[in-house]
């Protein structure tokens, strides 16, 4: 399952994408966790030190390495220089598994402790002040983009991504990538206005959309939420001691956060497990398919000097049982 975490900056979405990630493997769930955020905070919110998160792999770096290898053997793309974040699998494509080892998690991915458990993260990587003027962060979350376009996940296995702020979520296709969106919101006008960006987004799109209440204090704050979002509110999370210890660096052990704030949690797993009915692989693989096309034609010809329609094979479509060489099982 692939869940995503939106919202605006300060809304909290970093702490709840890490609460998330500790409850998935608190049960035992293979997890991989992405901090995909300009501000790359899920690393010290998962309890490394500054040291140990500013050492972290940058996805963004080993770009060619995750293309070359991606790439396989797929005829239709004759060398890793032409792919683009959003190039999509073929016959003859590698693709990515969460149980398995392979060269991409080897070079990008680390494994962080738990309480016992042990999840994979990976990293964009920081804007750096050498990116000022002459980069987009976008080019950053590329890396993330392409992977998830070649990731062959199922029931009761998670990636769990911790998304850049704000309405820059939608610059890119990425968004429609997941079977389940969170957007936490605030009770305030600024923190829902993403929330009526992202609908209608959302709706377009056919993605999953769910609301996790903030900062709530108090019945007010939870009618202004259903005045607001109405059935798209999922759940709410109030004050949480364990998260102050938590963001002062000083985590106490996960099964003593708050009851509620367990619920909540086990709330969010429970929506996420209901959207795995839910899935629609033909229509995953064909909006892959339309946002490479838009990109192509928008900038990735005329940057790579080729003909990126061509990468697309008309024939595959990306399946839970494909093989590592683009070839459907049968179930």
């Amino acid at each position: 399952m692939k869940i995503a975490f939106v919202g605006k900056g300060g809304s909290g979405k970093t702490t709840l994408s890490s609460l998330f990630v500790r409850h998935l493997a608190s049960t035992g769930s293979p997890v991989i966790a992405v901090d995909a955020d300009i501000n790359q905070h899920l690393g010290p919110a998962l309890g490394l030190d500054d040291a140990t998160a500013d050492a972290l792999p940058a996805l963004g770096e080993r770009l060619p390495l995750i293309k070359d290898y991606l790439r396989g053997s797929n005829p239709r793309i004759p060398s890793a220089d032409t792919m683009i974040k959003t190039t999509p699998p073929g016959k003859g494509s590698r693709l990515l598994r969460i149980r398995e080892e392979n060269p991409v998690y080897d070079a990008c991915a680390r494994t962080v402790e738990l309480d016992g458990a042990a999840v994979r993260l990976m990293v964009t990587g920081p804007f750096t002040e050498s990116d000022l003027g002459v980069s987009c962060y976008h080019s950053k979350t590329g890396a993330v983009e392409l992977c998830l376009n070649h990731l062959v996940d199922g029931r009761d296995e998670y990636v769990v991504v911790d998304m850049t702020a704000g309405s820059d979520s939608f610059a890119s296709g990425m968004f429609t990538r997941f079977d389940m969106t969170f957007l936490v919101a605030e009770p305030t006008r600024k923190g829902v206005s993403v929330y009526r960006q992202y609908r209608e987004y959302a709706r377009d799109f056919g993605v999953a959309l769910k609301v996790v209440g903030n900062k709530v204090q108090g019945q007010d704050d939870l009618d202004f939420l259903r005045a607001e979002v109405g059935d798209d509110l999922l759940v709410t999370v109030g004050h949480s001691d364990w998260v102050r210890a938590m963001e002062k660096g000083r985590p106490p052990r996960f099964d003593l956060l708050e009851d509620d704030n367990h619920q909540s949690l086990r709330t969010l797993r429970a929506a996420a497990d209901a959207a795995y009915g839910d899935r629609d692989w033909d229509r995953y693989t064909r909006q892959m398919v339309e946002f490479h096309l838009k990109n192509a034609r928008a900038w990735g010809n005329e940057r790579t000097g080729a003909d990126l329609a061509a990468q697309v094979d008309p024939a595959f479509v990306l399946r839970e049982r494909t093989t590592e060489v683009g070839t459907p099982q049968p179930a």
